[in-house]
């Protein structure tokens, strides 16, 4: 699975959010694409993001499967995983 990350440098809750998206890939083996909502724009675009940030999009075989908007604890995002591994 890939995690792909949209932040900003200005945004606080972005910071919190390294930490979180660094150990769920860490102790899951997933990839994680950082993407800058200010600098990489054009890519961003295509991910139809609001202005609510970090978002978080999980992917399997370029499929969206999972998506979490806002700074959320350690604790939330692995249930979410969790609730959607636990589907298939």
């Amino acid at each position: 699975m890939k995690i792909i990350k949209i932040s900003a440098l200005w945004c606080p809750g972005c910071l919190v959010m390294n930490g979180v998206c660094k150990r769920i890939c860490d102790e899951n083996g997933y990839e994680l694409l950082e993407l800058d909502y200010d600098f990489d724009e054009e890519i961003v675009k295509k991910y139809n993001v609001g202005n609510i940030l970090p978002v978080l999009i999980f992917e399997k075989n370029n499929n969206e499967i999972l998506r979490i908007i806002g700074e959320k604890s350690y604790d939330y995002v692995k249930k979410q995983i969790n609730n959607i591994t636990e589907e298939k």
